[in-house]
């Protein structure tokens, strides 16, 4: 294996990007394909290790691996100014070019990533650049607007401001000096001035306009001419858009789901973790170098059917089994349909049963045990026990169940309801129920009510007005046992996993005309055949040392004298030295989330994040603060960004900002 660190890629407009190298050596002479992870994590030390195991173990087995940092990331010249402009899928073309013109490549190129990797991959493929002729995309989405980390059925999610938060620090950080020499100055304090604080510009989007239409491919399906794997996990964000790519896409294509967070398989957390990097070599030995290895005579869907299990906010292992679809949307696929019945039963699907209104105003207190829109597995995020979150939800339980029963896909709720303000929302929770009255979340739903029929469009209701909508939950493969139950709740807030309407809402729901519909899937005996190896990749290139202690947790604190609640987030790294580059990083972050009482206006999210390094002399530090807050008519934003030398602070800027509330 030949591995160089640092190669620069030159780009049109004079620019060049930072990229690490793997190959077999002889390629020179004898080209092989090659493999593009291009992200903004810099690839020299965040994600040094990861990478390590990822590309050297492809190029152990033919290919040529280039990892790169986006313009204006890790050692690459620029300015990050957000995520997924049209100058980084054109500098994304330009490099697929470039790889294709080196004497170590013979023409052929795939793309890999996982979230930010896994979108620009399916952008990219949609440009139809010739040298790209396979896919891998890993917890990624086709809809920026519908389903990534900013919103969810037109309601705002909390991870928008965790995420903001997330690139707010990355994007502060200096290049490596020993990579670009004296210009890392130079090149820190452009970032510094002129990346900008995404949270506000992310704001300024309460819709699906044509911001969040671009780098969506579920504009156009045709645009992507190149076979895609579309990969994520049940405790993932992602999941989702498998199931819709599968649907829409019209090139070769399979989807795999196990029940993992966002990590790439072979790191599977929740477990079991699988050989995945041997099913990538599958893939791109096929579309790569031609093989005939029977890779798409596998089921287009294998997804992990999870076994029921009690409540927690991690799981070292889901236990369960891998099912497969020939094809999705499956013919296999049966609807049941429950009706929602007074005083708070899930009927049976043949049951007749009366119209009668129901109606809940749900305190904020619903969603502090939710756990995270997009679990990384870093701290407990997963959802507790949800009879913590019951109390202010209406609450519809079936009888136990005479059979096992088993789902795959998107579960809906229909509701015809009503309710007494001009803005709303609905969370929509599917339980597990166990004989000792455990409720395990399986599968959950928002929808900003004034986004029933378009989130292009969004309406106001009209108070006490009827309307019949329908909420999608996320799609899963979920097995209840034989004497559990089902349990429907639904709720008008669900902070801080969503942002707060402007008002307390009461909400009225019809019962008789409301029903939760199942995708029922009956077991197949081809399932069986189905399995996967045990996870590989390469060594790190360097020993890792722990110098401080790492600290992750999620804490729920009531204040009882103040009224106040707040969730407290800490995920604190500590400080790791990398010792083939005598480097020390640092990385801190906590999380806060709050109200007071009941007063939807007091809702709160604040975030510190602190990043360092230090080589010898060389010591710098970043730290960022958001906070958000909002009143009946805007949001307000306040930030700060602080960048030291040493002990010495050497730039500081300050944000003050309102943003109007857009039926949000």
């Amino acid at each position: 294996m030949a591995v160089e660190e640092y190669i620069p890629i030159p780009l049109p407009d004079g620019t060049q990007l930072a990229a690490r190298l793997w190959r077999p050596e002889g390629a020179e002479q004898r080209p092989v394909p090659a493999i593009l992870e291009y992200i903004p994590y810099r690839r020299r030390d965040s994600t040094r290790l990861r990478d390590d195991a990822i590309h050297h173990y492809f190029a152990g087995h033919g290919y040529a691996c280039l990892r790169v940092d986006l313009r204006g990331s890790g050692d690459s010249e620029g300015v990050l100014e957000d995520e997924y402009l049209q100058q980084e899928l054109d500098d994304g073309v330009e490099v697929l070019r470039w790889m294709g013109e080196q004497p170590w490549c013979n023409g052929s190129v795939g793309m890999i990533g996982i979230s930010w990797g896994g979108f620009n991959g399916l952008q990219i493929a949609a440009l139809q650049p010739p040298e790209l002729k396979a896919v891998v995309s890993v917890c990624s989405t086709d809809d920026r607007y519908a389903d990534d980390v900013h919103h969810m059925g037109g309601c705002l999610l909390g991870d928008n401001l965790s995420w903001a938060s997330t690139m707010f620090a990355y994007n502060s950080l200096p290049p490596d000096p020993e990579i670009v020499g004296e210009r890392w100055r130079e090149m820190w304090f452009q970032r510094l001035e002129g990346s900008g604080l995404w949270l506000e510009k992310w704001l300024r989007h309460q819709r699906r306009d044509d911001y969040w239409k671009h780098g969506s491919i579920c504009e156009d399906w045709s645009a992507v001419q190149t076979p895609v794997m579309a990969v994520s996990g049940w405790a993932d964000g992602y999941s989702n858009a498998v199931f819709r790519l599968l649907a829409g896409l019209q090139v070769p294509r399979q989807g795999l789901v196990g029940p993992w967070s966002h990590k790439y398989p072979h790191q599977g957390v929740p477990g079991p973790a699988i050989g995945f990097l041997q099913e990538c070599l599958r893939w791109w030995d096929h579309w790569l170098k031609g093989a005939d290895n029977g890779i798409m005579d596998e089921p287009m869907l294998r997804a992990w059917m999870q076994d029921s299990m009690p409540p927690t906010t991690h799981y070292p292992e889901r236990p369960g089994r891998w099912i497969g679809e020939p094809e999705w949307p499956s013919p296999h696929m049966e609807e049941q349909a429950l009706p929602l019945a007074w005083p708070g039963r899930l009927a049976g699907a043949e049951e007749s049963v009366p119209e009668r209104e129901m109606s809940l105003q749900s305190p904020l207190s619903v969603g502090l045990f939710a756990g995270k829109w997009c679990s990384y597995a870093a701290t407990p995020d997963l959802p507790h026990d949800q009879r913590e979150e019951d109390g202010g939800a209406l609450v519809f339980t079936s009888a136990p169940l005479d059979a096992p029963l088993e789902i795959l896909g998107a579960a809906c709720v229909e509701l015809r309801l009503r309710v007494n303000r001009p803005v709303a929302m609905v969370a929509v929770r599917l339980s597990d129920v166990a004989e000792d009255d455990k409720a395990t979340r399986v599968t959950y739903g928002l929808l900003n009510l004034t986004h029933r029929d378009s989130s292009e469009d969004p309406q106001p209701l009209e108070p006490g007005r009827h309307y019949d909508v329908r909420v999608k939950l996320n799609d899963v493969a979920q097995t209840f046992p034989a004497g559990h139950r089902l349990r429907l709740s639904v709720s008008t807030s669900y902070f801080p996993l969503a942002w707060p309407p402007p008002e307390p809402v009461c909400l009225h729901i019809t019962t008789g005309a409301s029903r939760l519909c199942l995708p029922r899937r009956p077991p197949r005996e081809e399932d069986a055949g189905i399995r996967f190896d045990e996870a590989e990749g390469s060594p790190p290139s360097t020993a890792s040392n722990q110098l401080t202690t790492p600290r992750h947790t999620w804490r729920v604190i009531r204040d009882l004298e103040e009224d106040r609640s707040t969730l407290e987030v800490i995920n604190d790294s500590g400080t790791v030295h990398l010792e083939a580059l005598d480097l020390g990083m640092q990385r801190r972050t906590l999380e806060w989330y709050s109200y007071l009482g009941d007063d939807f206006n007091s809702a709160r999210g604040e975030t510190l994040w602190e990043r360092g390094f230090r080589r010898g002399d060389w010591e710098v530090r970043t730290v960022t603060r958001t906070l958000l807050t909002s009143t009946p008519t805007e949001f307000e934003i306040h930030a700060q960004l602080d960048a030291y030398e040493g002990e010495r602070r050497v730039f500081a800027r300050n944000w003050d900002l309102q943003i109007p509330r857009d039926l949000v």
